[in-house]
């Protein structure tokens, strides 16, 4: 995947919701009459619920085109003989399905992929017990296949824990109007996402069942009928979480329709998430728009809208400070273990992570992030977050990725409607700003991209350089920072191929073990920093651009360059490569050397080395300088037509 190389901008309209069609679509089953779903989500998870309602009677008109279905339900409980329904592996499917199977009459078999068989049922299989319902497992204890041999439910009282799935507690409510003497459901702990049981009871009421709720530990629903509807289903707030995130990491601005603050799902509190860490968010009367700007850091819980654990713990990598998201150990028994599995894969790309009981604590550090081969496990959402470090970070390959399909079939192609459209190089100054540490590349990549792109090229740790030499010509102390800046205002520094300070060719002394312990001291003056940005800016916006390199070239020279990048490279790796260039040092004094100016550069209170907010984060550790020009003349080309 191909990093974005600017902020992500756009105005998306997403599928439905998931959630919401699958509970619409049941009870558009078992009620009477012909409802109108628009807006409906048509993916694996979905296709598994139509399935399923059409092989116990329902019938069903759809206008893929539009979005829209219409279902004449069976009004009331199925009746079935020896049928199977294969729920592939959607997790809503079969947990709203079994209790309603249970309602009806006759013998049934419940099924699924691999991935749903591995995923517990055990809570929900007891309590259908308790309530007098006949069910075996095939396999293993608590987990499909099992076959349900139905002759309605008459006992009306159940209790259920809803400690590993909300899904458990929506498909009895679902089903508890078939039931001959209703339901009372008894909640024996506070329940996960629960803002997913709140959904079932708005869309059961759609459909014309109300649902009681005398305290926050008990539901209460009286035998009766669905009644047919016309629904309209929300875009999907899960799927949105990626595409807001989008924004916060680019520090682009993204707009998605449909959306609002009276949403029914849970997940659309990731938004508030994102406003808690820095990101600008305006709440339409159709639209939620997020803007980017500071990832701070944070704790949070996000037991009530888990789905976009994963989505969070991705930004994260991105994030000024940790990161630590709590209350969600029960999803580790997801489509997979989705705690180890993100620390796993975020740990490939050079993130550090740490799994606690119920969640994980991220600490980046953009300065080790690289691209890498990641796994998905089959997993939809482990596919959508991961590709969002694709969009700072080069050479993210995706395995598998057509798991997307179980939600969001066409969630690539979307994401890529957000890549920001290329600009005039006549209508803009085209600055590429690259930045980095000592010994990551960014000179001799600079001047070989400044001549692939036919720019200007400027070296403005060059200048600096050039003020340490001056400063050692003139027995003046770095450390007398009034001294230091009046000579760098008053140093004549002409940068080219050559470096000339008062026109005496400085070429090769610019680079002398000397230079390299004051340039440090030298870049730290925040006066002597004022005189020279004010010449970088006037030089690039005088020729209108050209590939600037330093190590505040895209955080305060030009922090609205049309392009940034910061390079980076292993420790070791960057060591080596200056001890090439050095004849008098050892390989231990030029890593000391390097650690000493890594300190000094991050930590200086004027202009510290940073990555640029939005900027792409190249590790050329493993890559050729041929690579890196490569990759980004590519990016720059993308963001900038000629």
């Amino acid at each position: 995947m191909q990093p974005f190389a600017a902020p992500a901008e756009g105005i998306i309209s997403l599928p439905g919701s998931k959630s919401q069609t699958n509970r619409a679509l049941l009870c558009a089953a078992l009620s009477e009459g012909t409802s109108r779903l628009s807006g409906v989500l048509y993916a694996e998870d979905t296709e598994a619920m139509l399935e399923a309602i059409v092989s116990f009677g329902a019938v069903v008109e759809e206008d893929r085109q539009n979005f829209e279905i219409e279902v004449t339900g069976i009004a009331g409980a199925p009746v079935f003989q020896e049928l199977a329904i294969n729920a592939r592996q959607s997790g809503t499917t079969s947990r709203f399905l079994l209790p309603t199977l249970a309602a009806g009459n006759g013998r049934v078999t419940l099924d699924g992929d691999q991935e749903l068989r591995a995923r517990p049922f055990s809570e929900q299989i007891d309590a259908l017990r308790d309530l007098g319902c006949e069910i075996e497992e095939l396999d293993k204890r608590g987990g499909l296949p099992v076959v349900v041999s139905a002759r309605g439910v008459e006992r009306s009282e159940v209790e259920i824990a809803a400690a590993t799935s909300s899904q458990f507690v929506s498909g009895l409510l679902l089903a508890a109007p078939l039931y001959s003497n209703g339901l009372k459901i008894n909640l024996t702990s506070p329940a996960i996402s629960r803002p997913y049981i709140e959904l079932t009871v708005e869309v059961m009421r759609d459909f014309g069942v109300l649902v009681e709720q005398p305290d926050d530990s008990t539901y209460v629903v009286n035998p009766g009928h669905y009644r047919a509807a016309e629904v309209h289903i929300e875009p999907d707030a899960s799927a949105a979480s990626y595409f807001f995130a989008a924004a916060a990491i680019t520090h682009g601005r993204v707009r998605i329709t449909g959306l609002h603050s009276e949403s029914r799902q849970g997940d659309i509190r990731f938004v508030d998430v994102l406003e808690q860490l820095g990101a600008k968010v305006v709440w339409g009367e159709n639209y939620i728009e997020v803007e980017g700007d500071r990832i701070r850091g944070g704790t949070f819980d996000l037991r009530d809208f888990s789905d976009t654990t994963q989505t969070l713990a991705a930004l994260a990598a991105f994030a000024e400070n940790d990161i630590e998201i709590t209350g969600v150990g029960f999803i580790r028994r997801k489509e997979t273990d989705r705690i180890a599995a993100m620390r796993t894969e975020l740990t490939k790309c050079g993130v550090e992570v740490k799994e606690s009981e119920d969640g994980l604590i991220v600490r980046p550090n953009l300065w080790s992030l690289k691209g890498a081969r990641v796994d998905t496990y089959n997993d939809h959402r482990m596919a959508m977050s991961m590709a969002l470090l694709s969009l700072r970070i080069p050479r993210i390959e995706i395995n598998d990725h057509e798991c997307v399909n179980k939600t969001f079939p066409d969630f690539f192609s979307r994401l890529e409607e957000l890549r920001p459209k290329a600009k005039s190089r006549e209508n803009t100054v085209a600055v590429a700003a690259i930045d980095g540490p000592a010994g990551s590349g960014k000179s001799t990549v600079a001047r070989l991209l400044a001549t692939e792109l036919k720019l200007p090229h400027f070296d403005t740790g060059a200048m600096y350089r050039a003020v340490a030499v001056a400063a050692l010509r003139a027995e003046i102390d770095p450390d007398d920072q009034d001294a230091t800046a009046e000579l760098a205002e008053q140093t004549k520094i002409a940068i080219g191929d050559r470096t000339f300070i008062d026109e005496v060719d400085a070429t090769d002394e610019i680079r002398t073990p000397e230079v390299d312990q004051l340039v440090s001291v030298v870049a730290a003056n925040p006066k002597v920093r004022r005189v020279l940005v004010a010449q970088q800016r006037k030089w690039a916006t005088e020729l209108g651009g050209g590939v600037m390199e330093g190590r505040d070239i895209g955080t305060k020279v030009f922090p609205d360059a049309i392009f940034k990048a910061f390079l980076t490279a292993q420790p070791e790796v960057r060591a080596r490569r200056r001890y090439g260039q050095s004849s008098i040092q050892t390989l231990g004094d030029v890593a000391e050397d390097i650690e000493r100016r890594d300190q000094i550069d991050s930590t200086r209170s004027d202009s510290p080395l940073q990555v640029a907010p939005g900027a792409v984060v190249i590790d050329t550790s493993d890559l050729t300088v041929e690579q890196v020009v490569s990759e980004l003349a590519n990016m720059f080309r993308s963001v900038v037509e000629d």
